[in-house]
């Protein structure tokens, strides 16, 4: 039952990595595109918009960055404390509880951002 639920987890994590390797892979690519339509020209709110659009990019590309990490270091941590001690911490439960907030927080503020873009691109 146990090594069960620490395969879950482990593949809960490699889940979480993957799409956000995607999310920061789509995030890149309107960065571009981003950079791309701002050589047009464009009147003071549109690039101001921009402006606030290359931030927030690049403030969440940081934050789909940490929280991989974050990510991995927890399924480093479950196959330590599997072979170490042969059951999981109650910490490395919570800790892998508050993982899952993280990614869905930032799951939301994604999409939030990526709704935020293309309604950009309709109007630039």
């Amino acid at each position: 039952m146990v090594q069960v639920e620490t395969s879950q987890l482990a593949a809960e994590c490699n889940t979480w990595r993957e799409a956000l390797r995607n999310s920061r892979d789509e995030f890149t690519k309107h960065k571009h595109t981003l950079q791309q339509t701002a050589g047009h020209p464009l009147s003071k709110d549109q690039l101001q918009q921009v402006e606030h659009l290359q931030n927030q990019f690049h403030i969440q590309l940081i934050n789909i960055h940490d929280l991989k990490h974050a990510i991995k270091a927890q399924c480093r941590a479950i196959e330590f404390e599997m072979k170490d001690a042969g059951q999981l911490k109650e910490e490395t439960y919570a800790k892998h509880e508050d993982l899952f907030d993280q990614y869905q927080n930032l799951t939301a503020t994604l999409q939030e951002l990526r709704s935020e873009f293309n309604s950009f691109l309709t109007t630039a």
